[in-house]
């Protein structure tokens, strides 16, 4: 029997857009989503699901299954929002002041307990188990990372794993679905110049941080443009510098912050090493001393061939009309990459952008909303595609 879970979803728009705009009234940080888990924990113990709660402090996992022995499917759903104060205007708009869903996990839960709620209505035609995750703390805080290390892919242990994240760089009707890397790994680093502080006006007797953090501000942009190769990809940027406070006063050091993102293994660990060795030389040439912390948060999301392939060839049958870009990449970065590190699997995007109705402001901007027809479309193609993995 053929199922059009595409059909299925678009009868229940008004419960997926019911419980996204719920979601995004009532947005929660990292690690803090109480309601929302709660909420989640809710919805699938009505659908007849053995839940459990409490993982990484606030996630939730869910098994489906007719005790029909075969593979485990895997699905993943962040749930977090951002510390931003939301300035839509919309009828739904954060209830929650400073917390705003300005990434879109709002639609990523709403998509996952429509999924659940289309499988759970043909229990029957599963050869094998749906194992739901939902995640907390995907905003760089290692939500992914502590549900893996307290046991989520274990008990069952799943064979496929597949994530989606709805998109507004690109419209309604488009999708990245790429094999290989597609999202990037993420270090974030901290450097403290050390010089001598001193007056202003006698700038001899002072050794200046100021002028050598400019320094080694250039000097690292050199890393990407003179020793990564030219078609592998990097970027590191320095986001954020502080140091002084009086207009008249050297100060004795100065702070930068920032980001480095790499897609492949070799080019992350040149990079690291030139980072390390351009910075210190730098800041020593101009007498300063340069103290140098840098942190992983995610390795690279890099997609199974033949499970994204499964997927590609869903979305042709579903939609032959739509754009697929399937060479997608994005310097971004997400903690999918712990699941995909163990478990072969597709994590992909979906348009949710809509020009004419104003809905395709940038994600993490205070004016970010969706069009909602993405949310039928993405638990459509996720049921179906998890069912065709069971098989």
């Amino acid at each position: 029997m053929k199922i059009d879970f595409l059909k299925e979803a678009g009868g229940l728009y008004e419960y997926s857009q019911k419980i996204r705009r719920d979601l995004h009234m009532y947005p929660e940080l990292g690690f803090k989503e109480v309601r929302t888990s709660e909420f989640v924990a809710q919805e699938l113990r009505q659908m007849g699901m053995e839940v459990t709660t409490g993982i990484a402090e606030t996630g939730v996992v869910a098994s489906l299954g007719n005790g029909k022995p075969g593979r485990v499917c895997m699905l993943r759903f962040d749930m977090d929002a951002l510390p931003i104060s939301e300035e839509t205007g919309a009828e739904y708009e954060s209830r929650n002041p400073g917390i705003m869903h300005a990434c879109g996990h709002d639609a990523h839960v709403a998509i996952g307990i429509t999924v659940a709620r289309l499988l759970a209505n043909h229990l029957n035609h599963l050869n094998g188990t749906i194992k739901f995750v939902f995640q907390p703390a995907e905003e760089g805080l290692g939500g992914a990372e502590r549900m893996v290390k307290e046991g989520v892919l274990e008990n069952p242990r799943p064979d496929y794993s597949l994530g989606v994240h709805v998109w507004n760089e690109s419209p309604i009707g488009w999708f990245g679905i790429t094999s290989g890397p597609i999202m990037a790994a993420s270090e974030i680093f901290r450097i403290v110049i050390r010089g001598r502080g001193g007056h202003g006006a006698l700038p001899s007797r002072a050794i200046d941080p100021i002028v050598a953090s400019a320094q080694v501000i250039s000097a690292i942009q050199s890393i990407v443009s003179r020793n990564v190769h030219p078609q592998k990809t990097a970027v590191i940027s320095v986001t954020a510098i502080h140091g002084g406070q009086a207009h008249n006063v050297i100060p004795q050091e100065v702070e930068l912050k920032g980001t480095i993102r790499t897609f492949d293994s070799d080019t992350r660990e040149l990079v690291l090493d030139r980072f390390q060795h351009v910075v210190d030389e730098t800041a020593r040439m101009m007498g300063c001393q340069a103290i140098i912390e840098t942190k992983s948060l995610t390795s690279a999301v890099v997609n199974d061939d033949q499970v994204t392939a499964i997927v590609l060839n869903t979305v042709n049958k579903m939609w032959p009309h739509s754009t697929i870009d399937t060479n997608y990449q994005t310097m971004g970065s997400e903690d999918m990459a712990f699941y995909l590190q163990e478990i072969p699997g597709c994590f992909l995007f979906i348009g949710s952008a809509n020009h004419q109705l104003g809905l395709n402001t940038a994600h993490h901007h205070p004016r970010f909303d969706i069009d909602e027809k993405v949310l039928p479309m993405a638990a459509g193609l996720l049921a179906s595609t998890a069912i065709q993995l069971l098989d």
